[in-house]
């Protein structure tokens, strides 16, 4: 069984009397432990089927299981524990708080689930020295780095040990070489068997994972499996060793 399966999943918007389909019958099965990216244009609704697979929104019409559990007719608080509980997010936007230290930022998604004090700080720190940054707990946002905080922001998704991580355009906000160390931290985290799924407009960035959905006009218009086409670019092949002379 696969960690989240969605089968005939439409979302329906309305304006006056005219009907907007920015999902048109989506089937899609993510299995736990892949790293697959979400690719499509502005208004291809790529977005719309992150908020559907995050919980962040109900389709209008299908079903949705996630992690053995039927979801799609949830209300918005159960919605809410199943995101709290199963699924991490990573925006293009780090969405740290300022006022808080690097440490309270991460505990937040605890806070809100009721975790004791201690367990929180040993989760979070845990949490952090994934991303490698144990030892700025003690700074606010603003005194890191872009990528340093969008490390935070990733360790803050990783905290509750989600069943997904969805990372939303993660390097928008990053220069080129920040961006790569980011994705590098996803393809260490893919290894260590977590599932990750990137949504981007951009081929260079859906090009790192080993399945890309490409989304057009509401629907899945290809799947590529990157190491069967060819494309696996997370890792440079090795160089031939020449023959001896």
């Amino acid at each position: 069984m696969a960690l989240i399966e969605l089968r005939g999943v439409s979302k329906i918007y309305r304006v006056g009397e005219e009907e907007i389909r920015a999902l048109d019958n989506v089937d899609l099965d993510i299995q736990e432990g892949e790293f697959i990216s979400i690719i499509g244009p502005s208004g291809s609704g790529k977005s719309t089927l992150m908020h559907i697979l995050g919980c962040l929104d109900s389709p209008t019409h299908g079903t949705i299981q996630l992690d053995g559990t039927m979801i799609q007719n949830a209300t918005a608080v159960q919605l809410a524990g199943i995101r709290n509980r199963k699924i991490g997010f990573v925006f293009q936007f780090f969405n740290l708080l300022p006022k808080l230290n690097v440490l309270q930022n991460v505990e937040l998604p605890m806070v809100y689930a009721g975790v004791a004090t201690r367990e929180r700080r040993d989760h979070a720190m845990k949490a952090l020295k994934l991303v490698e940054l144990e030892n700025r707990s003690r700074h606010r946002p603003l005194q890191l780095s872009g990528g340093q905080q969008q490390r935070v922001a990733i360790a803050r998704a990783l905290v509750n040990n989600p069943k997904i991580i969805f990372a939303d355009e993660p390097t928008g906000n990053l220069d080129s070489h920040t961006g790569e160390a980011i994705l590098e931290l996803f393809h260490r985290l893919s290894q260590e068997g977590r599932t990750i799924a990137l949504v981007t407009h951009d081929p260079e960035i859906a090009a790192v994972t080993p399945r890309r959905i490409e989304i057009r006009d509401g629907k899945i218009a290809r799947q590529v499996d990157a190491k069967l086409a060819g494309l696996d670019r997370i890792r440079p092949a090795a160089p031939a060793v020449p023959p001896a002379q």
